[in-house]
């Protein structure tokens, strides 16, 4: 079982990206998704997530206004991007139905995909 994260790369500040999350070994049909990033010296940080029925989204008030996770394998389109937001992005699938964002709720990982904003 393996979750593959995509889309990152080098984007000027006000730029956009799109972040993929590919599951191999299973469905994750019926498994909340969910983003966090971890820039260089910090901990590990909640980005958003979307419940397994799509219909129940959340977000780190951070990027409200800015990211949106989307049900097509829980993508996360990142807009208006700030260099704050220069991290590496980890996506991650849990079995709860709603989870808050813990990273002890998420049951499999990806690894991550570099998000890097210049200013």
């Amino acid at each position: 079982v393996q979750l593959q994260a995509s889309g990152g790369g080098l984007v000027q500040a006000g730029g956009s990206l799109r972040l993929s999350c590919a599951a191999s070994g299973r469905t994750f049909s019926t498994y909340a998704m969910g983003w966090f990033r971890q820039a260089p010296g910090k901990e590990r940080e909640f980005v958003a997530s979307i419940s397994w029925s799509g219909r129940v989204t959340s977000y780190a008030d951070s990027v409200k206004g800015r990211f949106t996770i989307d049900t097509d394998n829980g993508s996360l389109q990142m807009n208006n991007l700030k260099p704050d937001d220069t991290a590496l992005y980890y996506c991650a699938a849990s079995r709860l139905v709603r989870p808050a964002g813990k990273t002890s709720e998420f049951d499999y990982w990806g690894q991550g995909t570099l998000v890097t904003v210049s200013s």
